[in-house]
């Protein structure tokens, strides 16, 4: 039953040629479980992903009760997973945030306030997509490329709008039931419907999901099938991108920045990161209209404009007319 914890302290006795102690076994106990953790790395960066990639999404974060768990099950089994935080939780919870991006998670758009998006305007719909974009890229330093909209409820004009700030909407094809209090053993039984490039929805506030985290993760596993990310192009799990915490396709990021402010107009800074073939799409906020761009190729005057690379580098800006909007644009980044 001891054997393991017995060789760790007998190589530790044979390093330091002494016979050990107390303080040398607390160490040896640390170093046992900082190894365990690499070795489950390695083992999940070497996985057989021969089956596929699965999307385990989960909305309604982040929270102080249960998102630092969440994000040690996945780390710890080297996994990853989509979350779609509100806007109103983002802006609430700045250095979970902060966790959610530092654990290499896609982070989407999940509204601002989980409201029944279909009862709404144009302007309401926009207004709850926008602050919700501005508050993730405030917050975790990435603008969303996906949108999960509450309650699964959709229509012509929510997908519109969603289009236009570089939203891709998704939806799910497991429901793993959390919500609906189902129990752990539950949930873990709905994950064993998932297959390649399907994506399940799971909550970030459950109990019982965190509790059923490490089965999923190990079923998973057995069945060959890895964790990913959603594209942003075709709205189906796919491998993570390795420096694109924010979604998309391809190692592309970018953060947008304020710059001047003047009482008519402001000056917005982009910098796009992972590749230097890029295509960076800008939503201008409602009434604003682009005046004037620099070491880029920009298109487009109002909505959402397009900045490609001139040969000028990866960093670039544009001068933007309020006209009555203070709003500063959001962004999302793709290969070109």
């Amino acid at each position: 039953m001891h054997d393991a914890p017995s060789r760790a302290r007998n190589r530790l006795k044979m390093l330091a040629g002494a016979t050990a102690t107390i303080a040398m076994a607390a160490g040896a106990t640390a170093l046992a479980v900082t190894a365990h953790a690499d070795v489950n790395r390695a083992v999940a960066a070497a996985a057989n992903c021969s089956a596929g990639y699965v999307a385990l999404t989960f909305d309604d974060g982040p929270n102080t009760g249960t998102t630092n768990q969440l994000i040690s099950t996945l780390r710890s089994a080297g996994a990853t997973a989509t979350v779609f935080p509100t806007g109103q939780n983002a802006s609430n919870n700045a250095s979970l945030m902060q966790a959610y991006k530092n654990a290499g998670l896609q982070i989407g758009n999940h509204s601002w306030d989980h409201p029944h998006l279909i009862t709404m305007s144009q302007s309401q719909i926009q207004s709850q997509l926008s602050r919700t974009q501005q508050a993730i890229q405030q917050t975790a330093g990435v603008t969303p490329t996906v949108f999960r909209p509450p309650y699964g409820e959709t229509n012509a004009t929510l997908k519109s709008v969603a289009s236009s700030l570089g939203l891709r909407e998704v939806i799910w094809d497991v429901d793993s039931q959390d919500w609906n209090n189902a129990g752990a053993s539950q949930i873990r039984q709905a994950a064993t419907r998932l297959t390649n490039g399907q994506l399940m929805l799971m909550h970030d506030w459950p109990a019982a999901t965190i509790q059923a985290l490490p089965g999923i993760l190990q079923d998973l596993q057995a069945r060959n099938l890895c964790t990913g990310h959603i594209s942003s192009s075709t709205g189906r799990a796919v491998a993570p991108a390795g420096s694109n915490p924010g979604g998309g396709t391809g190692s592309c990021s970018v953060s947008v920045t304020r710059g001047t402010d003047w009482p008519d107009r402001f000056n917005v800074n982009l910098a796009v990161g992972g590749s230097n073939t890029w295509v960076v799409r800008i939503a201008l906020a409602g009434g604003q209209s682009l005046q004037n761009s620099w070491n880029a190729s920009v298109t487009g005057t109002s909505g959402t404009v397009t900045a490609r690379p001139n040969g000028a580098g990866n960093n670039f800006g544009i001068t933007v007319y309020k006209n009555g909007n203070t709003s500063t644009p959001t962004a999302s980044c793709a290969l070109s």
